[in-house]
């Protein structure tokens, strides 16, 4: 049986943390070739360092997007964050745009043709997750971290809180009973700030207020430890810092440490790369799981070979929390009954040929609200019904 009292801890990282920065660019190039050719491949990897920024990696789409037109939507991306630092500046950073044509020998596996189906972007695990530990069904502690930062983004771009700076990480330690969060023990919060006069005690005095926003009243009490800029001053952040890269975030994207991971990063991929798009179809049926009523938990894998258009595998595991009578071998039967899991079929159920990508490139990529235009559509749970049918 698994544990029931325990301590568990996930950290988030802000939207000026370097790695999300490449992340955003990354996303930002995805969807400028989405915009105008939702068939278009793009694999795009970013790296920023001092008032530097390097774009690299392989395409296929319209010769209409030129390296300009990259260079203008990774400048816009960065303007976006709030970087206008002597060290790392939107307008002044030197960008290099280093993207060539997609290999035709991957090309070939992955491409329709003929009685071919299209296949899978390339090998791989991809794992999804789900839980009834919070309204959005992720786990407490990486969901509680992503919105500390996302309340002191907000505030920071209102002007409210100008004092901060876009770089910043939290960490929220939560501790477990009878497999449920009844406490926080301690918050860990590192943030950039612009005024070199404050000190850690006044960064806290800043952002407390805040988090306390943000965090269940009924978690925090006098045993809650608070550890805010222990280090000092954090002036001088993001690629300026730091370099940074794209896809070094993959846990922080996803489920916090509290699930499986298969390896793959999703920023910078269209969604024929399953290390995306079957990431999300896991997360998408993970969800739908719980939401059915099925199980408190669930972990979903589903495996793919490169120009093979069906999984290898579907795995599901629910932690010993089945209900209503369910088992994980039936879940299992109801998924591949109720979507389909190649590609292509993933992509048109998610619909997920769109510019929806920059959005998600920081504060995860899960736990988020599906929004009218198809962003965050792995987050509906609009598949219930089709399971419990299924099953």
């Amino acid at each position: 049986m698994a544990r029931q009292s325990y301590l568990f801890s996930s950290e988030s990282v802000s939207e000026g943390h370097p790695d999300k920065v490449c992340d955003r660019i990354s996303d930002a190039v995805v969807d400028l070739f989405l915009g105008e050719m939702p068939e278009a491949r793009v694999a795009c990897e970013t790296l920023a360092t001092t008032n530097r920024v390097v774009i690299a990696g392989e395409t296929r789409g319209p010769d209409s997007i030129t390296p300009a037109k990259i260079e203008e939507v990774a400048r816009k991306a960065i303007k976006a964050i709030g970087y206008e630092q002597d060290g790392f500046h939107w307008e002044t950073a030197d960008v290099a745009v280093h993207l060539h044509a997609q290999s035709a020998h991957i090309a070939q596996g992955v491409d329709a043709a003929g009685n071919k189906d299209e296949g899978a972007g390339d090998q791989g695990i991809m794992f999804g997750y789900a839980c009834n530990e919070t309204p959005v069904l992720m786990p407490a502690p990486i969901h509680y971290s992503h919105e500390i930062l996302k309340l002191l983004a907000k505030v920071r771009h209102s002007g409210e809180a100008a004092q901060l700076g876009p770089d910043a990480k939290s960490q929220v330690t939560l501790r477990y009973q009878n497999g449920q969060p009844v406490a926080c023990t301690s918050i860990v919060l590192s943030t950039q700030h612009m005024d070199e006069s404050m000190t850690s005690e006044d960064v806290r005095a800043l952002v407390e207020p805040y988090i306390r926003q943000v965090m269940p009243a009924e978690w925090l009490s006098d045993e809650t430890v608070w550890y805010v800029n222990p280090t000092g001053k954090f002036v001088i952040g993001g690629p300026d810092g730091d370099c940074g890269l794209t896809g070094r975030k993959i846990i922080v994207d996803t489920y916090g440490g509290a699930a499986p991971h298969g390896g793959g990063a999703f920023s910078g991929k269209d969604p024929t790369k399953v290390d995306r798009s079957a990431a999300y179809a896991a997360r998408y049926l993970a969800k739908n799981v719980v939401a059915a009523d099925m199980a408190e938990k669930c972990t979903i894998q589903l495996a793919y070979a490169i120009g093979v258009s069906q999984p290898l595998s579907i795995y599901v595991d629910t932690h010993g929390t089945l209900k209503n009578g369910m088992t994980d071998e039936g879940i299992e039967q109801a998924i591949a009954k109720s979507m389909d899991l190649s590609p292509r079929g993933i992509r048109t159920a998610l619909q997920l040929n769109r510019p929806i990508y920059e959005r998600s490139a920081a504060y995860g990529h899960f736990g988020r609200e599906p929004e009218a235009d198809g962003g965050f559509s792995w987050e509906k749970t609009d598949l219930v019904e089709a399971l419990k049918s299924n099953a």
